[in-house]
């Protein structure tokens, strides 16, 4: 049994010729747990996503997932790391073209999964996230909050350990961002480790599980069902 999901020690990111993104970040998560990381925008929390799915390299320090160093990671390493987590942005798109089925099919066409497995999987992704009515349904017909969850399944079809989401209810109203905390909650019971980017204080003080918080680039707090009071 791993006995942390993420480790994150000493981990700077700078950008040319001087820009500090983040500064000595450490922390670390257990799997299963659920951590939002927390902030104003500008504050450091998606590049720490970044630094996470290795679109990123640290400047300094260390950066593992899951056991697995990625601080250095080769390029020709990352799509087999990005398979094993599940990441949400707020901007990750739908293809017009395709269904809601499709669109979440596709993840696992472009890595060559036979369709008997496609066929099982899709449906159950579907049905976790609440879509099970809207498969045939394309993205123009659907809500904010129906395409946002066809992201979440379409993350969801490798069965990932760690699941990521970038302020996934950016754009979402009161009602449909619920939902969406609702569903993530229910992939975090299955024993997925979820790891929340937002800004949105309510939604964390809901959750009231653990919360790190950022500001310029450096973690100013790190509490167990904690509140996000700035």
């Amino acid at each position: 049994m791993l006995s942390h999901m993420i480790n994150l020690h000493n981990v700077t990111k700078t950008y040319p010729p001087n820009t500090v993104a983040i500064k000595n970040v450490s922390f670390e998560v257990k799997p299963g747990e659920f951590v939002s990381i927390v902030g104003q925008s500008g504050t450091g929390k998606s590049t720490v996503m970044k630094l996470l799915i290795a679109e990123e390299l640290a400047t300094e320090g260390q950066v593992k997932i899951g056991g697995w160093d990625i601080t250095r990671i080769r390029s020709a390493a990352v799509p087999a790391l990005r398979r094993q987590i599940g990441v949400v942005f707020q901007d990750l798109k739908l293809l017009p073209s395709m269904t809601a089925y499709e669109n979440v099919a596709f993840a696992l066409q472009v890595v060559g999964a036979p369709s008997q497995r496609i066929s099982e999987v899709v449906p159950q992704v579907l049905k976790i996230v609440g879509l099970e009515d809207k498969t045939d349904r394309y993205p123009i017909q659907l809500s904010g909050g129906e395409a946002q969850r066809v992201v979440i399944a379409r993350a969801l079809v490798h069965r990932p350990k760690l699941f990521l989401a970038d302020e996934p209810t950016g754009n979402l109203d009161t009602l449909n961002t619920r939902e969406i905390i609702d569903i993530l909650t229910k992939i975090n019971s299955f024993g997925t480790t979820v790891v929340l980017v937002t800004h949105n204080r309510e939604v964390v003080n809901q959750l009231r599980r653990r919360v790190i918080a950022m500001d310029h680039g450096e973690i100013i707090s790190d509490q167990e069902n904690g509140k996000y009071t700035l």
